[in-house]
């Protein structure tokens, strides 16, 4: 019995290594993900732009509705306005074609992306005038109640919102019958509802595993197996399928996305500070683009207790350093008495001499590092704080800019529709053709650069002309001409040519050209040039 008793145990303990290597495995595999996932990201953009490229050629009303509900689809999970516009397009179109099937399409589009950013009571006024009750028009008031019993307050919303979610859960599963992935994941979340775990796996284990299914149907089945394991306890396989989950959403460029949130908190729990923040920063990045702001707001409720841990362990690192050096001065206190010690013996033992001489070299040595690694550590804490300061300026500035840069451009595709509407058909060529709306963005643009920059940097026009012999100032009216807004690129760290062409629409060969001349302008060597520029003025704290 006892030798039965061993081998179970022996059995378990392999099993559940095998996991844990398992799921560093895929924890490598996320992480190359994440690092990746701007090439995913682009694979989508050139997605919709043909989507959108697809639009200008099409007359047909038809043809036109079901790019829209395409652009819908692709928006949907990656850009909540943007599945809004198209929703809200495909509504006005299904109007005009007077197709009322089209129109109960539409308006449970706009519900379901109404749903999305928090307009519940708005979205359930649209779903009320849908005529035709399909599948998706149970799933979207399923996903509505769903997200406003997460929300609620209240404990009986909480309860009443639960109910009504249950109800429509309840309905799909007799309108999927036909559609096994579906069904199989509605019926699981129900299972896993009712508490019934072990059955909710069995549901998923028969579809799981067939390799047809698109990258996000398997994020969904494999996010909907992390809950049951959840449920029931075993935090490697909850943690296993939250990993693959999030790896399918990255990879299919959803941006809105519970699995890298959850995933965060629960490698928290384990005790990962420096992943959990990796994997919180990256969802709070995927929500802020997609304008997910439920997302968002649930992500930024989890910041504080992942900063706190981190400025505890940094507080640690700091006690256990003080501690560090307090041994390092004893045992130098130790070492002095040692060398005074030998020194008083020198007389009578000549070899003790020699030890004496060697330990002080070594101290003196030891004294100079310790020395040139405190000088490092300041000059890190100070580029530190530097990079910190100029992160958070330029982050508002972008957010702000961003967000005037969307109400600009929806006035202009509004004035676009204008003309359009009118028929003006040369008037809208003429208006599309012309470079003055890009010309005027670029000027305020370059403004607003120049304005941080020199918020950051107050002193730099003037310390960069003491390098120079030849001084460089801008025009009355400008803050930084074309010369000093080059140097301010590069004191920022952008030293690529082609980097900062790309950023002041130059050719690389004209950037090259302005930065030689500068150089040429120098008081000392030319190859330290820019390593000075570099050194330019502290910024204000």
């Amino acid at each position: 019995m006892k030798h039965k008793i061993f081998i179970l145990i022996i059995l378990n303990f392999c099993i559940l290594c095998w996991g844990q290597g398992n799921n560093k495995l895929l924890i490598r595999e996320l992480d190359e993900t994440i690092k990746n996932r701007s090439l995913y990201q682009a694979e989508k953009g050139l997605h919709i732009n043909e989507l959108e490229m697809r639009l200008i050629h099409i007359t047909d009303d038809e043809q036109r509705f079901g790019i829209y509900g395409l652009l819908f689809d692709e928006y949907r999970s990656y850009n909540t306005d943007s599945s809004l516009i198209y929703a809200h397009r495909k509504l006005d179109l299904s109007y005009r074609i007077n197709n009322q099937s089209y129109i109960d399409n539409a308006k449970t589009n706009m519900a379901e992306a109404l749903g999305r950013t928090g307009m519940y009571m708005e979205a359930l006024d649209l779903m009320k005038d849908v005529k035709v009750k399909s599948g998706y028009y149970y799933h979207v008031y399923r996903t509505i109640y769903g997200l406003m019993a997460d929300h609620a307050i209240r404990e009986e919303d909480k309860m009443k919102y639960s109910d009504m979610t249950n109800l429509y859960r309840d309905t799909l599963l007799s309108t999927h019958k036909e559609d096994p992935v579906l069904y199989s994941l509605v019926k699981a979340d129900q299972l896993i509802v009712y508490g019934e775990y072990q059955k909710a796996i069995e549901i998923l284990d028969a579809i799981y595993k067939d390799p047809s299914y698109s990258t996000h149907t398997r994020a969904q089945l494999a996010y909907t197996y992390s809950e049951a394991y959840h449920h029931l306890g075993d935090v490697e396989n909850e943690k296993k399928y939250l990993l693959v989950s999030s790896i399918a959403d990255l990879k299919s460029s959803v941006k809105e996305y519970v699995s890298l949130r959850k995933l965060a908190m629960l490698v928290y729990n384990e005790g990962d500070v420096g992943l959990a923040y990796n994997y919180l920063k990256c969802s709070l990045e995927d929500a802020t683009q997609c304008n997910a702001r439920l997302r968002t707001l649930e992500i930024l409720q989890l910041f504080p207790i992942i900063d706190k841990a981190y400025q505890s362990k940094v507080e640690n690192q700091k006690q256990l350093m003080l501690i560090f050096l307090i041994s390092i001065s004893v045992l130098s206190v130790f070492l002095l008495v040692a060398v005074l010690f030998i020194y008083r013996q020198m007389k009578k033992v000549a070899a003790a001499w020699s030890e004496v001489t060697n330990a002080n070299k070594q101290l003196k040595r030891l004294n100079e590092e310790l020395n040139l690694y405190n000088r490092m550590l300041k000059d890190v804490n100070r580029n530190l704080s530097e990079t910190n300061q100029i992160k958070e300026e330029y982050i508002g500035r972008y957010m702000d800019q961003c967000s005037a840069y969307l109400d600009k451009i929806d006035i202009y595709r509004r004035s676009l529709g204008k003309i359009a509407s009118s028929g003006k058909v040369e008037e809208l060529y003429k208006t599309i053709k012309s470079t003055q709306f890009i010309e005027e963005e670029l000027k305020e643009f370059y403004a607003g650069f120049d304005d941080t920059f020199l918020r950051l940097f107050p002193t730099f026009v003037e310390d960069f002309n003491t390098l120079l012999y030849e001084k460089l100032y801008p025009k009355p009216g400008e803050l930084l001409n074309t010369e000093l807004r080059i140097f301010a690129l590069i004191r920022l760290g952008i030293t690529d040519s082609m980097k900062i062409a790309q950023f002041l629409r130059y050719s690389v060969t004209t950037i090259y050209n302005y930065r030689t001349r500068v150089r040429n302008r120098a008081l000392d060597e030319r190859d330290d040039f820019e390593n000075k520029v570099m050194k330019i003025g502290y910024m204000p704290q």
